[in-house]
């Protein structure tokens, strides 16, 4: 079996997908840059399964780029995790199919709360996008999956949208790496940015000996 071949074929087929998720970018992208950037709570995503998972990552990166984000389970939410969504905050709720039962579940209530919501399916008929105040479609023609079933095309083009909310948030707040660093304090571009050499020397009790000293005493003195 060829397996370069198989793996080529599924990123292609992926990158396929992303090309032509690009060409179909409307105005939407804007209003959701737009409601996010004004907001004064917390963008709270939220997804089940691998649009959970991938929700976890968006949230992430949100948070780490400017935007405080956090992710919410919607099964922990119908069981007192709602409590965590503020009247400021906005929902971003992602689902692919739109009809995802644990998701569909809360969204009444989210509405009951009257919070902005953003709504990531395939279709805006769906549960999910009748719900939506904006709706970003994930429309894929083909899964990379041999069976066209796996979540493969579908959640690497929810992934990147979701990174390219990030940037629109970045450079319409103007977020630079002394910001980016800020929360990265203990990655290497924190490290460059924050840590003086007054952090890391050593100025007390230093092992010093003078020229002459023997090298028998000097030994003492290092260890």
């Amino acid at each position: 079996m060829d397996y370069m071949t198989i793996a080529k074929e599924v990123l292609l087929t992926e990158a396929k997908e992303l090309e032509q998720a690009s060409l179909k970018l409307g105005e939407e992208i804007g209003k959701v840059v737009e409601l996010v950037s004004n907001i004064k709570g917390k963008l709270i995503i939220t997804g089940v399964g691998k649009s959970g998972l991938v929700g976890s990552k968006m949230a992430a990166t949100f948070a780490s780029t400017g935007t405080s984000s956090f992710f919410l389970h919607p099964t922990e939410a119908m069981h007192g995790d709602l409590g965590m969504i503020g009247k400021e905050d906005v929902l971003l709720a992602i689902s692919y199919s739109g009809e995802s039962e644990e998701l569909t579940k809360i969204l009444p209530h989210v509405k009951r709360l009257d919070i902005p919501l953003i709504g990531m399916a395939k279709d805006k008929n769906s549960t999910l996008g009748r719900y939506s105040d904006v709706f970003v479609s994930i429309m894929i023609d083909k899964e990379a999956c041999p069976l066209g079933v796996a979540p493969t095309s579908s959640t690497t083009l929810t992934m990147a949208l979701g990174d390219a909310l990030a940037v629109c948030l970045m450079k319409k707040k103007d977020f630079q790496k002394e910001d980016f660093a800020s929360f990265h304090p203990g990655g290497s571009l924190g490290k460059q940015l924050f840590i003086k050499i007054k952090d890391i020397m050593r100025d007390k009790d230093l092992p010093i000996v003078s020229a002459d000293t023997a090298l028998k005493d000097a030994i003492v003195v290092m260890s």
